[in-house]
């Protein structure tokens, strides 16, 4: 049959008009089935698209640290920092307490001494203030080994012959009143030598000016690895005295955990560690005793402290008590503490270092206290 272009025209508008009217049949007929269900869209992309997905992480409340933090307190910090610390040796002598500017101090470690007696090397970098620091005492090589992890500015007034020899041999910059930075010290008239040798943080700035001493820090490496700060723990319910001994047992120095302030306080024979230029008691947010062979070197009693190693430990932190095993492979590394291989960190703040000796036992020299609150 022939049908002319007109004729066809009508055949192809039929021919459309029958093939809407059947999909609004299907169209009709499906949403007739699946009134309450929406249908679904299914995008099938060509085969030569690529198809990625964008990883978004999860959120989390979990606190966080300050963009710039101080690298020995982990506190927050204006800007990243780099000038060198000053580690002054203090004399802890009975008759040199209470000692000055000791909480202003980053870091405190404390070590024995000749004998009997301990020193307390404190370490200043972040704080600023313009009081006095000291009394000031004499150094031992391995008080100049703890500078070395922090690449400090050793502070002090005189010191072993074993300690000039290694100052001399390997060229450390240091500040000693006896012979090289004796303008940046004092002494109060109001004790009596030599327990009555200080300094301050703005003489110790000025003297590294006008002695040419290295300002910017070449070892930010031992930095401890901080935690950011949380609200609530777990094991708050309890509460932790520490009571440490050294070589004598008429000298105690203890730490009691403060839940207030979620410090430890130091307290010396069950007396408060003030700090004589602001009467405020010495605390500490990490406390970390931990073991050191000792090795008595003349009739004087110096010693040698084996520092670079391995060796037991505990850090208390909160009122948490965690048994641990410290290691440090060379002198500028910092301690690491271990617990079933897996390294603990601090909290912002600041942290004491007791080392004590290793014989007869390290469990000899420290009393754990804790119970439960009522």
């Amino acid at each position: 049959m022939y049908f002319g272009r007109r004729d066809w025209s009508v055949v192809q508008k039929v021919a459309v008009s029958l093939i809407v009217c059947g999909v609004l049949a299907m169209v009709t007929a499906s949403c007739g089935i699946n009134k309450d269900k929406p249908a679904a869209v299914v995008v099938v992309p060509a085969p030569d698209e690529t198809v990625t997905h964008e990883f978004r992480p999860p959120v989390t409340n979990k606190p966080q640290l300050p963009e710039y933090v101080w690298p020995l307190t982990g506190t927050k910090a204006p800007s990243a920092s780099t000038h060198r610390p000053f580690m002054v040796m203090v004399n802890n002598a009975p008759q040199a307490r209470p000692q000055s500017g000791l909480s202003y101090a980053d870091v405190l470690f404390e070590i024995l001494a000749e004998g009997e007696i301990t020193r307390l090397v404190a370490v200043y970098q972040s704080k600023h203030w313009d009081g006095p620091i000291g009394p000031v005492r004499s150094i031992r090589p391995y008080y100049i080994n703890l500078g070395k992890m922090m690449d400090a500015v050793p502070v002090h007034a005189g010191g072993s012959p074993d300690a000039y020899t290694e100052l001399s041999a390997q060229k450390l910059e240091h500040m000693d009143e006896i012979t090289n930075a004796g303008p940046f010290f004092w002494r109060d008239a109001n004790r009596k030598a030599p327990h009555n040798l200080y300094t301050s943080l703005d003489n110790l700035e000025t003297g590294v000016r006008k002695m040419g001493i290295r300002e910017l820090s070449q070892n930010l490496q031992a930095q401890a690895t901080f935690m950011a700060e949380t609200t609530a723990e777990a094991h708050e319910n309890r509460l932790t005295r520490i009571n440490v001994t050294f070589l004598l047992n008429n000298y105690v120095v203890s730490y009691q955990y403060d839940p207030e302030s979620r410090l430890y306080k130091r307290f010396i024979n069950d007396s408060p560690h003030l700090d004589i230029s602001n009467n405020v008691q010495l605390t500490a947010a990490n406390v970390v005793v931990i073991e050191a062979e000792h090795i008595i070197l003349d009739d004087e009693g110096r010693r040698d402290v084996g520092l670079v190693g391995s060796g037991k430990g505990y850090l208390f932190q909160r009122d948490k008590v965690q048994s641990v095993r410290w290691e440090r492979s060379v002198e500028q590394d910092r301690f690491h503490l271990f617990q079933e291989n897996r390294e603990l960190g601090l909290y912002p703040g600041t942290t004491h270092v007791l080392v004590v000796p290793n014989k007869p036992t390290f469990e000899g020299h420290i009393e754990i206290i804790a119970h439960e609150k009522n």
